[in-house]
């Protein structure tokens, strides 16, 4: 299964990005996974806050094949625990998609057409995450997922 994560900015501190590379080294024998970052629009004037999200709404798209199975993550998402996460990368396996796609929005969030593209729409938790944790997050979890299908020891 090919799994890609697009996310808008760079991770900066070398800590999140070691703990990235190390879960992406980790998901190799799973999962080939793509991260691509995209430079986030800079928001000089917060009137113009919709007009950028829609902006940086069409750079998210154009990266997405019509095929893919879209996960946005999203405050308002669908809270799964790790086991039922799992679950549904499962299915989603099984039901013959190719690709899976994962979107991280900017700090002011995601364009309400990137939100209408989802399939799924995930939150993580109630609380607010630097963008840079939630991608070193989700990497752990979909690696953490792999482990619970094949019944591997780790997610214990």
């Amino acid at each position: 299964m090919k799994i890609k994560i697009i996310a808008l900015g760079k991770i900066k501190e070398n800590f999140l990005k070691d703990g990235v590379n190390e879960f992406l080294k980790r998901l190799t024998p799973y999962a080939s996974l793509e991260i691509v970052e995209l430079t986030p629009i800079e928001i000089k004037d917060e009137s113009l806050t919709a007009k950028v999200l829609e902006e940086e709404g069409e750079k998210i798209l154009s990266h997405i094949k019509e095929n893919s199975y879209v996960i946005t993550l999203e405050i308002h998402g669908k809270q799964l625990s790790s086991e039922e996460f799992a679950s549904r990368i499962n299915e989603i396996g099984n039901s013959g998609v190719s690709e899976i796609v994962f979107i991280i929005g900017s700090s002011c969030g995601l364009s309400p057409l990137v939100s209408a593209r989802a399939d799924f729409k995930l939150s993580m938790s109630k609380m607010t995450f630097l963008h840079q944790f939630a991608r070193l997050i989700l990497v752990e979890q979909i690696y953490r997922a792999f482990k619970i299908l094949k019944g591997e020891k780790y997610h214990k």
